[in-house]
C-alpha cells in the first residue's frame, strides 16, 4: 500500500462534500506531476484530504476506490481522475504551518512543495501525521 495527500479547495469540493457523497471522483487534475501520481495509485492505497487554500490543513483520511481513468472534465489532453471514499476525519485538522513545526516532516513534500496537488507521502510521515489528527494509521 502507498501513501498520498491530495489537495482541493473546500469551496470547490470539500471534505464534507465527500463525506456526503460517500465516493467521489478525484478530477481537474491539470499538472503532469500530480497526474503521475494519480496514475500510480492503487485501490486500497490511503490518501490524506488537503483543504488548500482556504483553511491550508489536512482534514481526513480517504481510501482509493478506483484506479486512475481517463478525466471527463477535461477537454483535451491525456488527464486521469481516481474515485476515493472517506475513511476517518481528523479529531483535529493539522494545518501547514503545523506541519512546518514537526521535525519528523521536514522532508514531507507538503512541506516542501505545498503546491502540487496530489503527492506522495512516506509511511513515516503518513504515522506521524495520523498520530497528529488523533486518528489510527
Amino acid at each position: 500500500m502507498k501513501y498520498w495527500l491530495m489537495k482541493s479547495e473546500p469551496d470547490v469540493y470539500s471534505w464534507e462534500k465527500l463525506v456526503s457523497e460517500k465516493r467521489g471522483r478525484w478530477d481537474g487534475v491539470r499538472n503532469h506531476t500530480a497526474k503521475l501520481n494519480l496514475k500510480a495509485m492503487k485501490i486500497g492505497d490511503r490518501a490524506f484530504f488537503y483543504h488548500s487554500n482556504i483553511g491550508k490543513e489536512i482534514v481526513g483520511t480517504m481510501r482509493i476506490v478506483r484506479e486512475a481513468y481517463p478525466d471527463m472534465s477535461a477537454e483535451k489532453g491525456a488527464w486521469f481522475m481516481v474515485d476515493v471514499e472517506p475513511v476517518e476525519a481528523a479529531k483535529t485538522p493539522l494545518t501547514l504551518a503545523q506541519a512546518r513545526e514537526m521535525p519528523e516532516l521536514k522532508d514531507m513534500m507538503l512541506v516542501n512543495n505545498s503546491r502540487l496537488s496530489v503527492q506522495p507521502v512516506t509511511p513515516a510521515e503518513w504515522k506521524a501525521v495520523c498520530r497528529k489528527l488523533g486518528i489510527s494509521p
